[in-house]
């Protein structure tokens, strides 16, 4: 009995096959790639909040406290800019405790006192300055928080909200 020679090729449950592993794989590579872009994003902002808790410090080496705020996000973030950044009221001697760098920095209009400081992720740092006899410190000594929603959507709500734990804080 003489058996027919199959003609050269792959059939098609062998390309489906083939095109469902490629598929699989890429999706593998595109969740991994974001997710490591994100820890960038995340590592970068703990940088800058360093960088900016440091500036601060100098700022109050320099003027004896912090810069007062009570305002949050692009508000607060624009006392941090005035006081680290541009020679005005709030920092007379126009020293610059902090060189912005590409990324960090927003302007809303192009004009100076719209400039305020942006997270990795595009939404503006958080800055609150508590004087030493605010009802929360009587300590005498004046401190500020810093921190960045570490691309966390939403607010912290009475200790309830889980993302709280990605929050990128000086404290």
């Amino acid at each position: 009995m003489l058996r027919k020679k199959r003609p050269g090729g792959f059939t098609l449950i062998e390309l489906l096959v083939v095109i469902a592993i490629i598929a699989i794989l890429a999706a593998l590579v595109l969740s991994t790639a974001g997710m490591i872009q994100k820890q960038g994003a995340r590592a970068r902002a703990k940088a800058e909040v360093e960088a900016l808790s440091t500036a601060l410090e100098s700022y109050k080496t320099e003027y004896g406290d912090y810069p007062e705020s009570a305002a949050l996000g692009s508000a607060g973030s624009t006392v941090l800019y005035n006081a680290l950044v541009l020679s005005n009221s709030t920092n007379p001697l126009g020293k610059v405790f902090f060189e912005p760098t590409k990324g960090i920095l927003f302007n809303s209009n192009y004009s100076s006192s719209a400039n305020y400081f942006v997270d990795p992720f595009g939404v503006s740092y958080n800055y609150r300055y508590y004087s030493g006899t605010n009802g929360t410190n009587n300590s005498g000594v004046g401190f500020f928080d810093l921190w960045s929603y570490g691309g966390a959507t939403g607010t912290k709500t009475n200790n309830t909200s889980t993302n709280w734990d990605f929050w990128i804080k000086n404290w």
